[in-house]
């Protein structure tokens, strides 16, 4: 199946059709397909170091980790998203019988790159704050050992928190978890460093 050329005329039901054989990962937002790029190789190990850390300190407990080819869709609206990392606390809730386009994530994780860092900070935040369930909203850069999270508070406003540095840790109140950004960052080189 080709991509339409047209894609601001692509519906959902052509859009997920499409992405069931597509060799490649697409986001849809009210009818327009963007492509997902590659990821770097900082992108994959901060990737890898996160889901371990969050599988290890969630385990026997009422939480699922998902990562990056986790579809992610907000109810009621014309859009789909692939996080780098979503976690949901109880039951998870998908959009039909196939386990696909996940509704209902507590925390969404997005690692920051040049090309997508405008992207994760503004649209795609707003569209994440459409998802009822969701209660933090996390960037971690790959330049540097820094983490950003957002969390939702009871009068609906977001706070923001961030830590930097790899002696530094960042609380997750909505799962119960505590990050160390010297785990998370494991083997990661910046490029300021000398070997």
């Amino acid at each position: 199946m080709a991509l339409p050329h047209d894609s601001m005329a692509m519906t959902e039901a052509e859009y997920l059709a499409y992405e069931r054989s597509s060799d490649i990962k697409h986001e849809y937002i009210d009818g327009e397909v963007f492509a997902m790029t590659g990821a770097s190789r900082a992108h994959n190990l901060i990737s890898v170091n996160l889901i371990t850390s969050m599988r290890t300190q969630l385990r026997g407990r009422p939480c699922q980790v998902y990562p990056s080819d986790m579809r992610v869709k907000a109810e009621g609206f014309r859009q789909y998203t692939y996080p780098d990392l979503s976690v949901v606390r109880g039951e998870a809730k998908f959009t039909d019988d196939e386990p696909e386009s996940l509704l209902n994530p507590t925390l969404i994780v997005e690692i920051l790159s040049p090309t997508t860092e405008r992207y994760d900070r503004g649209k795609k935040f707003q569209i994440y704050r459409k998802l009822a369930s969701l209660e933090e909203y996390m960037l971690i850069a790959q330049e540097s050992p820094r983490i950003e999270r957002y969390h939702l508070q009871d009068d609906g406003t977001w706070t923001f928190t961030d830590v930097e540095g790899l002696d530094a840790t960042m609380e997750l109140p909505s799962v119960g978890c505590t990050l160390v950004l010297e785990e998370i960052y494991d083997l990661v080189v910046f490029q300021d460093d000398t070997e």
